[in-house]
């Protein structure tokens, strides 16, 4: 019993699916970085002449100020000039990064869309289970990776930037086109190399995130029985109902003997009751079959009910095999079942 409630058993599509609805779903938040990261950079490298023009246009707009006297409306003014700027400098960049991240995001679990993950949950604000949730293992794996990744893409970035800096006092010797050329090239080699540092970082969250999800979902061997009872039904009570729904239809069946016109048996193990009504079908149709202790019910009713029985083993077993009940004979036993129901006309004087 013990066993049945470890949970060592990989997930079913519908725990996962379930896990889905409630927003489950593993999320790499690293992955995400390197593919925004990446449009920044790309969007930086595009729009950087468009960038450029606007960041001069700005700097000659306020070289023009000087020695004006600067007052309430004029530096509303200025405030202006200067978010218009920037919006027109920034908006392209960050419009191009939040597309990104829904990228990054479909990329991952695919299109999901639930309410649930935002309902309000106060078990969530359990101080109890609060306090186990900080000093998980979970938690602790977050927090080595958090501090290896910052340490050392901070520590990489930092030394290139030591670097740079010390080219500083020749560039400030360079016009403002060569500052920004040179501010450009030296912020796409930082760039890209905190981008491979953080790919690195990204490729092992990848790995450790949908580990840690899918053996949060893992189930029992009891778990999934449940599950597969609930999906298909407990077989007890799937099996009583196809008793009754068998009760039912041999009720049904029994119930047309009285109006059949001749029940052919063999004589012990079939009978099989025939009903011709042109009006309705063109061919005789089976209204009752059975075998052994129903073919005894059946010639019985037969019996009470005045209904001919005419013993003919090969056709009776050729009947009970290949024509199920309410369904009209085949052609091939037109001939055999006319003779039997022409010997019963002729007894009834039809």
């Amino acid at each position: 019993m013990a066993d049945d409630q470890e949970k060592t058993e990989e997930p079913t599509p519908k725990k996962i699916e379930d896990a889905r609805k409630e927003g489950n779903v593993p999320k790499s938040q690293d992955a995400s970085g390197v593919l925004t990261l990446f449009v920044a950079i790309l969007g930086v490298l595009m729009l950087f002449p468009f960038m450029a023009e606007h960041m001069i246009h700005l700097f000659r707009y306020y070289f023009s100020l000087i020695g004006m006297p600067v007052d309430k409306l004029f530096a509303m003014d200025i405030a202006i000039v200067t978010i218009k700027e920037f919006l027109l400098m920034v908006l392209p960049l960050a419009t191009a990064v939040a597309i990104s991240g829904v990228i990054a995001a479909l990329a991952q679990f695919g299109f999901l869309f639930t309410t649930k993950a935002i309902m309000p949950d106060f078990k969530k604000i359990d101080p109890i289970k609060g306090t186990k949730n900080l000093f998980s293992l979970k938690k602790l794996i977050e927090g080595v990776k958090v501090t290896l990744k910052s340490f050392t893409t901070l520590g990489v970035g930092f030394i290139f930037f030591f670097y740079f800096i010390q080219e500083l006092p020749t560039v400030a010797l360079f016009g403002l086109h060569d500052q920004l050329m040179w501010l450009k090239d030296k912020m796409i080699i930082i760039a890209f190399v905190m981008l491979f540092i953080i790919f690195i970082f990204a490729i092992i969250d990848v790995i450790i995130v949908r580990k840690q999800y899918f053996d949060g979902l893992k189930m029992s061997k009891q778990e999934i029985k449940d599950e597969m009872k609930n999906m298909e039904g407990d077989p007890l009570i799937k099996s009583k109902i196809r008793q009754i729904q068998m009760e039912a239809s041999k009720k049904r069946m029994m119930a047309e003997v009285p109006n059949a016109d001749v029940v052919i048996t063999n004589p012990t193990h079939y009978a099989v009751a025939i009903k011709y009504d042109e009006s309705k079908s063109h061919a005789p149709l089976v209204v009752a079959k059975g075998m052994d202790n129903i073919a005894q019910q059946i010639k019985k009713i037969a019996r009470e009910n005045s209904v001919h029985i005419v013993q003919n083993p090969p056709l009776a077993r050729s009947l009970y095999k290949e024509v199920d009940v309410d369904k009209p004979i085949p052609e091939a036993l037109f001939s055999a079942v006319a003779e039997v129901l022409a010997y019963v006309y002729k007894m009834n004087k039809k």
